[in-house]
């Protein structure tokens, strides 16, 4: 992961260098500025970091210097530095977009977690920037529409560029809501189809008696009230892609019909013994296990092993967890647009939220939350009962509450994996496990059963 980067704003050459050195001790990226206007010579709106500045400066104040950022970009943090008489200031310009505000004197710490906490969001931001900026028929579909970087996503991804462009049937397996479709429309845009029609049929939402004129087509007078020609699904996805949702649900009947197309890549609408060739590669989803011999009186063995030349298993969002974030990110942004208010923060309870939260209806759960979330009608999730209230206390309290909060979260989020966690949290080795020891967390608690020999040797060799 990137350092974090941080422009630092402050007129007192003393105080800026004492800053900038503790900063960089943290393995901050730091770029010292002794004025306002420095700063804005070298911001941009692709700046990755955290701008902190002093507020009382000669020539440009840093609340004037914070409005020429909102300007600039009104999504970069900002982070002001206050004496005690300026708190007042200070809590109104938050409300203008600030991000946060320290009151002199303050601990590195207290500056060192205000700008992780920043350069969490910012990054975020900018991710969401880029994808949007992505679009899904451009270079790398599976980039722009298969969102994430979790291993078994990257993996994925690699699979369906190298099976793009072979002619084979694939079969798509995961839970309700995962992606199966996303699956199939990135493998279309990949693929030399991809500019002949994508056609999604759902196969558990047509009754028996629609369902083979859809899939197959009819002549005129093929049956009762076919009064006209109709080109059924298959014969239109000539060239293209055909994808086939729930394809467990098919009847038996169907299945013997299918199996016929996918072996002769030929089609014979009702009402005609013509058969029509046909070019098209077949996307079977299903959220069953077609593998599994209890589903032989459900679904034909011959039929399984056709579709099943290339598998692809999309895991549950819980079993992702790091994505969670930057998809959430993703859609609050689609919201936004789509709804035309801004998009909803990501502060420290939401982030808790979603990073606890089972999702049983992955990605298209956490979809609608993020559409909820942006109309406002999205109460904020209730704190863990075993999280202290972050209102109690004094601020400094507060703020170490906040940093244990986000080092068991993500501790969690990597089952309790040193180096994840250190990449995910910008810290060295040594300073996460100073601060385990300084709030009481055992990271073996985190630890999934499958790993635990492994922590243990981890932590042995951290103390």
């Amino acid at each position: 992961m990137n350092p974090m980067e941080v422009v630092f704003v402050d007129d007192d050459e003393d105080v800026r260098d004492a800053n900038a050195q503790a900063l960089d001790l943290q393995g901050v990226s730091v770029r010292a500025c002794a004025s306002a206007q420095e700063a804005l010579d070298i911001l941009a709106d692709t700046f990755s970091g955290v701008l902190v500045t002093d507020v009382r400066m000669a020539d440009m104040d840093g609340l004037t210097l914070f409005r020429h950022v909102r300007r600039l970009d009104p999504e970069i943090p900002v982070i002001l530095i206050t004496g005690h008489g300026d708190i007042e200031m200070a809590v109104g310009a938050m409300r203008e977009g600030a991000y946060d505000f320290l009151s002199k004197p303050y601990a590195p710490e207290r500056l060192l977690a205000a700008i992780r906490h920043g350069t969490a969001q910012r990054r975020l931001v900018l991710e969401n920037r880029r994808l949007r900026a992505q679009a899904p028929g451009g270079a790398d579909a599976a980039e722009s529409m298969l969102i994430g970087n979790a291993p078994a996503i990257v993996r994925i991804r690699e699979l369906l560029r190298h099976v793009a462009d072979a002619d084979v049937d694939v079969l798509v397996h995961g839970e309700t809501g995962s992606g199966k479709e996303v699956v199939a429309q990135v493998l279309h845009r990949l693929s030399r189809r991809r500019d002949a029609p994508f056609v999604a049929i759902n196969c558990g939402a047509l009754p028996e008696s629609v369902i083979e004129s859809e899939l197959f087509g009819h002549e005129a007078g093929a049956f009762t009230g076919a009064q006209k020609r109709r080109v059924g699904r298959i014969e239109h996805a000539d060239g293209g892609t055909l994808f086939l949702d729930e394809i467990e649900s098919m009847s038996p009947a169907m299945q013997v019909r299918l199996l016929r197309v996918l072996e002769t890549r030929q089609v014979a609408p009702l009402g005609t013994n013509e058969q029509r060739a046909v070019d098209l590669r077949v996307v079977a989803a299903t959220k069953a296990d077609l593998g599994d011999p209890a589903m032989r009186a459900r679904f034909r063995e011959d039929l399984y092993y056709r579709l099943n030349v290339v598998t692809v298993n999309i895991p549950p969002l819980r079993e992702r967890r790091e994505d969670i974030p930057v998809l959430f990110a993703h859609f609050a942004g689609l919201a936004a647009r789509r709804f035309g208010c801004p998009v909803p923060p990501m502060d420290s309870a939401l982030l808790r939220h979603l990073m606890s939260h089972d999702w049983p209806g992955n990605v298209r759960e956490l979809a609608h939350f993020a559409d909820r979330c942006a109309l406002g009608v999205q109460q904020t999730p209730a704190s863990d009962p075993a999280t202290p209230a972050p209102a109690a206390g004094s601020l400094p309290e507060r703020v170490e509450r906040y940093e244990a909060e986000l080092i068991r979260e993500a501790l969690a989020a990597h089952g309790g994996e040193i180096r994840g966690t250190i990449e995910a949290l910008g810290l060295p080795r040594k300073t996460l496990y100073d601060k385990l020891r300084r709030y009481g967390i055992d990271r073996r608690a985190f630890v999934r059963d499958d790993a635990r020999t492994e922590a243990a040797v981890g932590d042995s060799a951290g103390n």
